[in-house]
């Protein structure tokens, strides 16, 4: 039923070299823009902008 052959056991993490890992990718914008912090500070700013141009359409 269950097959316990050497070949489908995976190589132990030490036993793979430094040339075998694939090189981390640099992060970009996209990256940047996920973060919450920043989505926040966008929201507020997003918010005080909206806030000002319906006071300046509808109030004045």
């Amino acid at each position: 039923m269950l097959e316990t052959s050497r070949e489908s056991v995976p190589a132990a993490p030490d036993a793979v070299g430094a040339a075998d890992l694939p090189a981390e990718e640099p992060r970009g914008c996209l990256f940047a823009l996920s973060q919450p912090p920043l989505m926040i500070f966008l929201a507020v700013i997003g918010c005080l902008l909206l806030t000002a141009a319906v006071h300046d359409l509808f109030v004045l």
